[in-house]
């Protein structure tokens, strides 16, 4: 089952490229989005990382929260849900 995790404290110049490539290193990487300001699409310093199970999520929380992108260190946690996505699925 895929495992979502939040990416944060991104430099505005990181591209989804960039996470592509370093979280393939501990995964297989299923999707990577950088979070945009609506109207501008600025970057808005986090985005997400979907991997294909558990067990990369955890490595890959282990291997890169706090290592260096683009002059930057990352914050990698496991997503929560958003509270709009719970309602839902009530």
């Amino acid at each position: 089952m895929s495992v979502r995790l939040f990416v944060g404290n991104l430099s505005f110049d990181a591209r989804e490229e960039d996470l592509r490539d370093v979280f393939s290193v501990v995964g297989n990487v299923e999707s990577a989005l950088i979070v945009t300001r609506q109207g501008s699409n600025r970057p808005r310093g986090f985005g997400f990382v979907t991997l294909e199970n558990q067990a990369e999520g955890e490595e890959a929380i282990r291997q890169l929260h706090g290592q260096p992108l683009a002059g930057r260190k990352l914050c990698v946690n496991f997503a929560k849900a958003r509270e709009d996505d719970q309602e839902t699925a009530d």
